[in-house]
């Protein structure tokens, strides 16, 4: 059931809906799997390596489509609501950036791309440790 994935990374509900009344586009791709090709398309314009990783349902169906952005070490989110588009990765990978660039995983809200504020839904500790 489990695979092997990058410590940091973003992870993609590949089964989320596009809309709230459709699963699929009008070519059978699922909202979840369009946002993770926009996020791959968008990373390749960009220096060095991202990883985007295809996860099938992250337990957010009321908030499609979902992201869980993680680290080793660090706090982890999900983060749903998005349309799966080249606007929203964009505003997911600028904060993934600042994310892998932070300490803990705590981005100052001055940092946050507008694309992404309104689309926090949790917040995880790392293994080990908690919030203090």
């Amino acid at each position: 059931m489990l695979k092997p994935a990058s410590d940091a990374a973003i992870v993609v509900c590949s089964t989320c809906r596009l809309t709230e009344t459709e699963r699929e586009n009008e070519e059978g791709k699922r909202g979840g799997a369009l946002l993770a090709e926009a996020l791959r398309a968008e990373a390749a314009k960009r220096d060095g390596p991202i990883a985007i990783e295809d996860m099938p349902c992250l337990f957010a169906c009321s908030r499609w489509c979902t992201v869980h952005l993680r680290a080793d070490g660090k706090i982890s989110y999900v983060l749903g609501g998005f349309e799966p588009t080249a606007e929203a990765a964009t505003a997911i990978l600028d904060y993934f950036e600042h994310y892998l660039a932070s300490e803990h995983g705590v981005v100052p809200y001055r940092n946050w791309p507008e694309g992404v504020k309104g689309h926090f839904i949790t917040r995880s500790p790392p293994s080990g440790k908690v919030v203090g």
